[in-house]
C-alpha cells in the first residue's frame, strides 16, 4: 500500500472517524475512500469522506477576518495566507469519514469493524490499486444510503465517479453500481433516478 499519510483521528466512533489533516485546507476530497490504522496489526478501516471543515484550532475559538486592515489596505484570498504565515498554526482543516469496511490481512470486509481506529492514529489517502479492490463489491452502498446526520445520497454518487475515474472498467463499474443501486432503492422510484443521474459521465 504505497500512500501518503494526510492526517491523525481525533475523534473515533463504532460508524465514523474525525481526522486532523497535516496540512492547513489539504484534507482529502468529498467521497474519496481513506485508510485508517488501527491497534491490532494487519487490522485497518476504511471510510468515505463526507464533512470537509477548517476552523479556529482553539475550543470554541473563531477565526477572524483578515482581508482588510484599519488602514484600509486589502489582501484577497491567497494573499492572506501570504501575508499571516501564522494561520498554518491558529487554524486546522478536519474531515470526518463514514466507516464502510476494514481489511484484516488479505481479507476485506465491507461492515463495520469489531473497533473503530484510535485516536492520534494515522490516517491515509487510498491509492488506486486500493480503490480497485475496495470497489470489487459494492456492499457498503446500502450502510451509505441509509446513514443518518450525513448527505449520503451525495456522498454515494460522489464515490461511485470517484471508483469509477480510478477502474479501467469505467463503463462496467458504472453499469453494475446502478444496478446495485436500482436493487436498493426499488421503491424509490425518484430517489434512484436523482441518483443516477449524478454519477453518469
Amino acid at each position: 500500500m504505497n500512500s501518503q499519510r494526510i492526517g491523525e483521528i481525533i475523534e473515533s466512533s463504532t460508524t465514523r472517524f474525525t481526522a486532523g489533516a497535516y496540512e492547513l485546507l489539504a484534507a482529502p476530497p468529498f467521497g474519496s475512500l481513506v485508510r485508517a490504522v488501527t491497534r491490532s496489526e494487519g487490522l485497518a478501516v476504511y471510510g468515505l469522506v463526507y464533512e470537509i471543515r477548517t476552523g479556529s484550532r482553539e475550543p470554541g475559538g473563531r477565526a477572524v477576518v483578515r482581508g482588510r486592515t484599519y488602514s484600509g489596505r486589502e489582501l484577497y484570498d491567497e494573499e492572506i495566507y501570504a501575508e499571516n504565515p501564522d494561520l498554518a498554526e491558529v487554524l486546522q482543516t478536519e474531515f470526518s469519514a463514514l466507516t464502510v469496511g476494514f481489511a484484516e490481512g488479505e481479507a476485506l470486509y465491507q461492515y463495520l469493524p469489531p473497533q473503530p481506529p484510535p485516536v492520534h492514529y494515522s490516517v491515509y489517502a487510498c491509492d488506486a490499486d486500493e480503490l480497485l479492490r475496495f470497489s470489487a463489491k459494492n456492499d457498503f452502498f446500502r450502510a451509505v444510503l441509509f446513514a443518518t446526520h450525513i448527505p449520503g445520497d451525495e456522498l454515494l454518487a460522489a464515490a461511485i465517479r470517484t471508483v469509477a475515474q480510478a477502474r479501467p472498467d469505467r463503463h462496467d463499474y458504472l453499469v453494475r453500481a446502478g444496478r446495485d443501486l436500482a436493487g436498493l432503492l426499488k421503491d424509490d422510484h425518484d430517489r434512484l433516478v436523482a441518483l443516477l443521474h449524478r454519477i453518469r459521465p
